[in-house]
């Protein structure tokens, strides 16, 4: 087997860029914390393990190199993006202090990311193209796609662990009187620079607001010119 640090190397950063499984990781911690959050976590890793299994095969062969089969991979797995964001768009605001009554269920958020990664053809191109430049071919191949495999499956675990984590302590920070007060004080300032924009318009800078005019303004008296 070639160098198999290298192999991690290559693998870690594929799992730590930034992607479907990632975002979903962590709006899960964001949302419901980290016991509901690991299940989509180890729903995505199992469902790298399914993906290289099925990579291995003359199946895997066909979908990489089949411009149908791909093509619908991809719409399939668009599709499903789009659901899962239509419906987090259609969620309400969560409330923090309500968190234990929405938490989230476990099989669900499974399913949720083992289905996500089942339809991310980025991941069947991953196993199908790196994965084999680091078998020996006069090794047993079996043990080393499992120590691969396996390998992958641990950096998912890890990886996604950290940016749940992560976004846990932010979801902590923003629920505290001190985070919420940075909040509030950046939408204070968001305000008056929005309100200060509209000062310097010249079309509202000339307007008061009065009863005579559709839309209830008129110009101010004292800017009118002279007869």
């Amino acid at each position: 087997m070639k160098p198999y640090p290298l192999f991690l190397l290559l693998a870690g950063l594929t799992v730590l860029t930034p992607g479907p499984g990632v975002l979903m990781t962590l709006t899960n911690a964001m949302r419901y914390g980290l016991r509901s959050t690991f299940g989509g976590i180890l729903g995505v890793a199992c469902g790298a393990l399914l993906v290289a299994l099925l990579a291995s095969t003359s199946l895997g062969v066909l979908l990489a190199t089949s411009a149908v089969g791909f093509t619908l991979l991809k719409l399939l797995g668009a599709a499903y993006l789009v659901y899962l964001g239509i419906r987090f768009w259609r969620t309400p605001p969560f409330m923090f202090h309500e968190l234990a009554s929405h938490q989230a269920s476990f099989r669900r958020r499974f399913v949720e990311g083992m289905s996500l990664q089942l339809t991310n053809p980025k991941v069947i191109i991953f196993f199908l193209s790196i994965l084999p430049q680091f078998i020996d071919p006069a090794a047993d191949y079996r043990w080393q796609f499992c120590l691969l495999v396996a390998s992958y499956g641990v950096l998912v675990l890890l990886i996604h662990t950290v940016y749940a984590l992560g976004a846990g302590r932010a979801r902590l920070w923003l629920a505290s009187e001190r985070g919420g007060r940075w909040v509030r004080r950046l939408g204070g300032i968001r305000v008056c620079r929005i309100r200060r924009s509209a000062g310097r318009c010249p079309a509202i800078g000339r307007l008061t607001v009065h009863g005579s005019f559709p839309g209830g303004c008129t110009r101010s008296p004292e800017r009118w010119p002279d007869a």
